[in-house]
Order: structure tokens, then sequence, then C-alpha cells
């Protein structure tokens, strides 16, 4: 960690401000500000919160569905508890995991799902921008099939090849797809949101039984990002999500 790191994370005010508002991270201000402008999340609905620690993102869904509503979160790390919310320590991307979330909600529509969930970054950007592009389309094949029509999404995403690919795969299943880049994300930061709104009752643009990754794997042979020689390479040598998930204590 350098000392310019360090001093501008001690003077950032959102920082300050999280921690005298009681939020657990500078992170709730990126959700809320997300909120502010495009009102994903209303009273009373079922929201899912993936990659949630330390639950700063938890706590904006709380506050905006209220008693009525209902906040399941879920992470690799434990949480400290937080009121209104029913946390699951697991690994989205495994079948235990998700099938013990469907048994929570029981058949209950799901409103939306929100996502702040990354790697642990090695410092190789490209290869962190890949990892992270990995994530992504695992939370949204899982997330894809059980939103509700009518539902919002939203996922922290880096900026970097393969981008285009899950925009695109966005598309074919809400109405509305927008990157945005809330104010309280940092300057030096790659990262932005993919909010997408308005899940559409069926899918457009995918083959038969196509997940978002063999999606975006295609899209990026199509275009010729990609050759079919290196995504054989890319594939044989990829990485376990559960390895590079990073603890995020105060983003």
């Amino acid at each position: 960690m350098s000392k310019r790191w360090y001093t501008e994370h001690r003077r950032d005010p959102w920082r300050r401000d999280a921690k005298s508002s009681g939020y657990r991270a500078r992170s709730a201000y990126k959700l809320l500000q997300i909120q502010n402008r495009f009102e994903l999340m209303r009273e009373g609905d079922t929201v899912i919160d993936v990659g949630c620690h330390p639950g700063g993102w938890s706590q904006v869904a709380v506050e905006v569905t209220g008693h009525e509503g209902r906040v399941i979160a879920v992470d690799l790390e434990p949480c400290a508890p937080i009121d209104g919310v029913e946390l699951v320590v697991g690994d989205i991307t495994e079948k235990l995991t998700q099938d013990l979330i469907m048994e929570m909600v029981a058949g209950s529509p799901i409103h939306s799902i929100v996502s702040d969930i990354s790697p642990s970054l090695t410092g190789q950007y490209e290869r962190d921008q890949a990892i992270s592009i990995d994530l992504v389309c695992a939370v949204m094949d899982f997330s894809f099939p059980i939103l509700n029509p009518g539902g919002s999404f939203v996922t922290k995403i880096f900026q970097g090849r393969g981008i285009e690919g899950v925009v695109e795969a966005a598309k074919g299943r809400f109405s509305k797809v927008q990157r945005y880049s809330p104010e309280a994300s940092r300057n030096s930061s790659s990262e932005t949101f993919l909010v997408c709104m308005n899940k559409l009752p069926r899918a457009r643009g995918f083959g038969p039984k196509e997940t978002v990754a063999e999606f975006v794997e295609r899209t990026m042979v199509e275009s010729g990002i990609l050759t079919q020689g290196e995504d054989e390479k890319e594939a044989a040598g990829k990485v376990g999500f559960t390895v590079h998930r990073a603890a995020r204590d105060d983003e």
C-alpha cells in the first residue's frame, strides 16, 4: 500500500461522511447516488445484495425498502449483523449458495439485485479486469433468471476488454441499460456501474441455453478482440473466483 494512497484514503470526504453517518463503508454513497438517480429500489421490495461485505450497500437497501421490504445479502466474508438484513456466508458462484438463497426466497418475487462484488487486485490490470469480467458474468448468470420481470440490476464492472459484451448481454435482458459513475467513486478508479432497468419477460439475442459468460466470449471472438485459440488458452488457465474474491473493508 503506497503512502500516497493512505494519505488520500485518510482525507477522503466520503469515508468521513460514511463514518459519521453510521455506514460501514464509503461505498454506501455509491449506491445512494445510483438510487437517487435511477430509483432502482422501492419501499416494500425484495432485494439481494451480492458481495455485501462489509455491509454498506445492505444498509442502504434496508433504508430504501423499509419495514415491508426484505434484504438478503451474501458474501464469502462473514458480516457483522445488520438490522433488517438476512446474511448468507457463501460463494455466489457455487450452486450450494444459490440453492440456499432460492430456498430463502421460496418463490417470492425478487425486485432488485445489487452487486458491488470485486476480485482482489493483483496489480496486473489486464488480468484483474479479465477476472472481474468473469465474476460479473457469473453474478449475471445467477441473477437474470431469478429476477422478476420489470426488476432492476446493478453491478460494479471495470473498464476494459470485454465490457462491451457484458453491456450487450444486459441489453438482451433489460429495456434500459446504462453505465454510470457515481460521484463517490474515486477519480483514480477504473470502475463504473452497469445499471439495468425493467427486466424483459424474454431474453433477446442469446443462443439456446447460452450463458452470459458464453455470450461475452462469443461477442469478443466475433469482434476480433479475442481469437479462438486465445480463448481456449485463457479458459485452460482460468483462476477460480473463490481464490480471488476481495474482502472490502472500506471502499
